[in-house]
């Protein structure tokens, strides 16, 4: 793992720094009200071992011996989105920082669809295992950041993006790098339209908003290192799948025979079952420990 660090631009602007766990090729995020040294941790990751289905905190502990190193105190443990690629640490972060962890509102639309899928009606109760479920347009603070949200679905029906301060928009599986193009659209709940729709949101903010992405899976051309920033001005110009003013025709086409193409990732099956816990395994069984359910050809 390495992280890399995207400096305040300013009073009303966030430093970020992100943390690149390669297992999954997620980036987890701290950001960071200069002002207060208030910190959100968005979007961390649990590690997880598919090979022996072994969990373990080390992803999750270097945002924390961070945020000690940098003498921060964390505000927010949010997430963008129930990730079907990695575990979320949600509630092991809480428990560790005491504060309150947050993940969009119709996440408990998606909860309805795994529930079936799982043949679980019971196991999935977002509003027990998050403290707040964010609808599109609610507000809150980071410091004195003002941050806001937006729904952004497409990759799943309730991704959220986090625009923090005036220039840091927390976008999740929605634009890869700017190399790269987009996110896939075919989970269950998906849609290549309704993507384009979100992209395009966040194509209309201000031109110099440093977009931050979920996923970056190197080499890429000449690129061998991962990269998670670019501007809104620079997707413009220079996304594959967006730039230019891609019509909504030719991204489905484009997005849905490439979505066509990918395989599940090798988490998901597993990962969903505890995201949509806040990051919590399954409840024991009577010998004490935890058991993953995976349905049989349903996917």
């Amino acid at each position: 793992m390495f992280n890399r660090t995207s400096p305040s631009q300013g009073k009303s602007s966030p430093r970020v720094t992100g943390f690149y766990e390669p297992d999954s090729g997620s980036i987890q995020y701290v950001a960071v009200d200069e002002g207060t040294k208030k910190a959100a941790l968005i979007d961390v990751v649990l590690d997880f071992d598919p090979s022996n289905a072994r969990t373990s905190t080390k992803s999750a502990q270097a945002a924390l011996d961070y945020v000690e190193q940098e003498g921060l105190q964390v505000e927010w443990v949010l997430d963008t989105h129930p990730h079907a690629d990695h575990f979320m640490a949600s509630s092991w972060l809480k428990e560790q920082t005491g504060a309150p962890n947050a993940i969009g509102a119709k996440v408990r639309e998606i909860a309805g669809i795994w529930a079936e899928l799982y043949n679980t009606p019971d196991a999935f109760d977002p509003d027990r295992d998050f403290d707040r479920l964010f609808e599109d347009g609610d507000r809150f603070k980071l410091g004195d950041l003002d941050v806001k949200v937006m729904l952004s679905p497409g990759h799943t029906l309730g991704s959220i993006t986090y625009l923090v301060g005036d220039d840091a928009a927390f976008v999740h599986d929605t634009f890869m790098n700017v190399d790269v193009g987009t996110s896939r659209a075919d989970f269950p709940g998906g849609s290549s339209s309704v993507l384009y729709d979100s992209l395009q949101a966040i194509l209309a903010l201000p031109e110099e908003t440093r977009l931050f992405i979920g996923h970056d899976y190197p080499p890429v051309g000449n690129r061998k290192q991962a990269a998670w920033e670019a501007t809104v001005a620079q997707h413009k110009a220079d996304n594959p799948h967006v730039g230019g003013g891609t019509s909504r025709e030719d991204f489905m086409k484009l997005r849905d025979e490439r979505d066509a193409t990918l395989a599940l990732p090798d988490r998901m099956l597993h990962a969903l079952q505890v995201n949509l816990r806040g990051g919590r395994l399954p409840e024991p069984e009577a010998d004490g420990h935890s058991y993953f359910k995976i349905p049989a050809n349903r996917l």
